[in-house]
């Protein structure tokens, strides 16, 4: 049972509404742990230690509340030079040299995959994925969008 914190009863009582946004805000400020559902693919996998299958793992790990993708990161002691494409809840969260999801702050029940660097991504799934407010701001920000032939060469910012 998570611990009651006197923010929360503060909390509650200053909003007068609930809906799924307070509820998991609420959540958040009573749980000390949060537990994220982390499914490592291809090559990556040994990183999950005994609980790989070989080419995928799936693990249950917690972590403090407010932690973030980066602080998963470290604590698989995954390699930038191997991690590939991500998705959070089954939207694109990062893709190779687009590393937009490190700042994500996890929410408990969250899902996470992960796949290596080399990993193929089905065409068809490109256009029209879901995405995550950190990977649509790093498109927009980029000159090209994000979207550039695989023969050309990306221009440097």
């Amino acid at each position: 049972m998570p611990a009651w914190r006197p923010e929360a009863a503060s909390f509650l009582f200053r909003e007068r509404r609930w809906d799924a946004k307070l509820e998991s805000a609420f959540d958040t400020l009573i749980m000390d742990t949060i537990t994220v559902e982390v499914w490592l693919y291809g090559p990556v996998a040994r990183y999950a230690g005994e609980k790989s299958q070989g080419s995928f793992a799936e693990l249950h790990l917690e972590f403090p509340a407010g932690s973030t993708v980066q602080d998963l990161l470290d604590r698989l002691g995954l390699p930038d030079e191997e991690k590939g494409i991500t998705f959070i809840n089954g939207s694109l969260a990062a893709l190779p040299g687009l590393d937009s999801d490190r700042k994500v702050v996890l929410q408990d029940g969250d899902r996470v995959g992960i796949s290596h660097r080399k990993s193929m991504w089905p065409f068809q799934y490109r256009f029209g994925a879901s995405q995550t407010e950190e990977v649509k701001e790093t498109f927009r920000q980029r000159k090209d969008r994000g979207v550039h032939h695989a023969y050309t060469k990306v221009e440097e910012e």
